[in-house]
């Protein structure tokens, strides 16, 4: 077993890997329904299921590798992650494809573990950097991964997508084993239901874990209400409006970069604060604008952009105070937030689908995306003041 905690590239492949298997497989929806004769409704199940399974996975990975470590529960997620991508190839009818399809779910314990894996090696300072610099390395695939599934699909067939998943779990299996030492401080080797109990009870955890789910809810009302605005209203073609939802990436990658370098320096708050502001008052122009008749694609999207950027100086920063809360526990802390997170953005997206039948458009938009970084800055003020009493 390597005796050195793993270098940073293996915790990028941990994390983009779950990422790339959420979206790159999107644009083929369509032919994977008329390959496997089954309806939209039964094949939505391989993205809404997946998300729900992934909640469940985050909940209980989290603690599991706090007891036996976080190499042999990385090595156990990247075999069954591989197994079950393969099963996706070989997959002749929807039944089993959506067995193995969500049996991948389990390759999001890379990102619950990676988060672990830092916090096991840094304080929260140099934590924030760290997953800072993760975050950075790895945002162009929620930008590029659609593209790159389409255009495997159209050359090779959708088999491709979940064969390049499979390859991608073997390369993350075959380096976890090569390079990723155990990082988990010695502790009681029993799981412990009153772990998460003792998370729930602390306030400064639950401020933490809202204001991130909070931050990345406005991203996921912003993708599942821009389509039907920028469709309806403005009739944009699929790839400028692919365009637009990449500009809120582009944003994210900056300010994550920003956090890699300054949140070791000036640690988490500021940053924070400075990641829940900036959009809230560019979400607020762009909504004063929206009701006074100014309904431009570029206003919409110039405001949005702020929220990707947002999104990049808080993320990193409010996942490293979460597993901060209790040491010992991170990757309890960093699974519950991560459930917590993908629950309420499901959540979001069904509010802001009722709302675009509603109304789509630019005002209803950005006053979703308004409220949720409204609340996201409410949880931020409370988790900075518990830090500074603490």
């Amino acid at each position: 077993m390597p005796r050195s905690a793993p270098r940073l590239f293996t915790l990028v492949l941990l994390t983009g890997t779950s990422v790339l298997t959420l979206n790159m497989f999107l644009p083929m929806l369509p032919a994977m329904t008329r390959a496997l004769d089954t309806r939209e409704s039964v094949m939505a199940l391989a993205v809404s299921g997946y998300m729900l399974v992934s909640a469940v996975v985050q909940i209980v990975i989290g603690p599991v590798s706090d007891r036996l470590g976080r190499r042999p529960v990385a090595l156990g997620a990247m075999a069954a992650y591989a197994l079950a991508s393969l099963g996706c190839v070989l997959a002749t009818d929807i039944t089993l494809f959506l067995i193995c399809r969500l049996a991948q779910a389990i390759v999001v314990g890379g990102s619950v573990l990676s988060n672990a894996v830092i916090r096991d090696q840094f304080g929260p300072r140099e934590a924030a950097g760290k997953m800072g610099t993760i975050a950075a390395a790895m945002a162009l695939a929620p930008m590029l991964g659609p593209m790159l599934g389409g255009v495997l699909g159209d050359g090779i067939g959708w088999r491709a997508v979940f064969g390049v998943y499979t390859a991608l779990g073997a390369a993350a299996l075959a380096l976890v084993w090569l390079d990723m030492g155990e990082t988990r401080k010695p502790g009681p080797a029993r799981l412990r239901a009153q772990d998460y109990g003792t998370l729930l009870r602390s306030a400064r955890y639950w401020a933490y874990a809202l204001c991130g789910a909070f931050s990345v809810g406005a991203f996921y009302v912003f993708i599942a209400g821009v389509p039907y605005v920028a469709s309806q209203l403005w009739h944009l073609s699929p790839p400028l409006i692919g365009l637009g939802i990449g500009s809120i990436t582009g944003g994210y990658m900056l300010g994550a970069s920003i956090t890699a370098r300054f949140a070791p320096r000036y640690g988490l708050g500021p940053l924070i604060l400075l990641g829940r502001v900036t959009p809230s008052l560019a979400l607020a122009a762009g909504l004063v604008g929206a009701l006074a008749g100014l309904t431009h694609p570029l206003a919409l999207f110039g405001a949005t952009i702020f929220v990707g950027f947002g999104n990049g100086l808080t993320i990193a920063n409010v996942n490293a105070g979460a597993v901060s809360v209790r040491p010992e526990l991170a990757g309890t802390a960093a699974g519950l937030g991560g459930a917590l997170s993908v629950a309420g953005g499901a959540g979001l997206t069904f509010v802001t689908a009722l709302a675009m039948e509603w109304r789509a458009s630019p005002g209803v938009l950005l006053a979703m995306m308004l409220g949720a970084v409204l609340a996201s800055l409410g949880a931020a003020v409370v988790a900075l003041r518990l830090d500074r009493e603490s």
